[in-house]
């Protein structure tokens, strides 16, 4: 069993809440203020449970870097006030950066007993193989 220390309990929550916050203003026609705080709730809760070293070297691997300043960059915009086109490059930089956990996700979520169904019904199943399968390893 995994322990998890308080630092990284406190980033659980952080990065949960941040996740909410981000949904919620999406929800609410990218509100500008929501999404901020969702921004930096969630950037914060990641430092938190990987910590800030290992933080940095994932965000500055010299092969990560298009996806980093995307996803930064995003970040920084819906800050300055620019939801959407904010939102729109912290999404393609998260898929940049996050793609080589894809294939782990996708195979969790079907084991997952009603996800997992939805996940293989035919014109689905097609589709989360194809953003499922990755070559790139984090």
């Amino acid at each position: 069993m995994i322990s998890l220390t308080d630092t990284q309990k406190i980033g659980m929550g952080l990065t949960g809440f941040g996740v909410f916050f981000l949904f919620f203003g999406m929800i609410l026609f990218f509100d500008k203020a929501l999404l901020a705080i969702g921004n930096v709730l969630f950037v914060a809760g990641l430092a938190f449970v990987i910590g800030l070293e290992r933080t940095f070297r994932f965000f500055f691997q010299k092969h990560k870097m298009k996806a980093t300043v995307f996803f930064l960059g995003g970040v920084l915009i819906v800050l300055i006030g620019w939801p959407l086109i904010g939102m729109i490059l912290e999404m393609y930089g998260f898929f940049l950066l996050f793609r080589g956990f894809f294939p782990v996700v996708v195979g969790f979520i079907r084991r997952v007993p009603v996800l997992g169904y939805l996940l293989n019904l035919p014109g689905i199943s097609s589709l989360v193989d194809k953003a499922g399968e990755s070559n790139n390893m984090v």
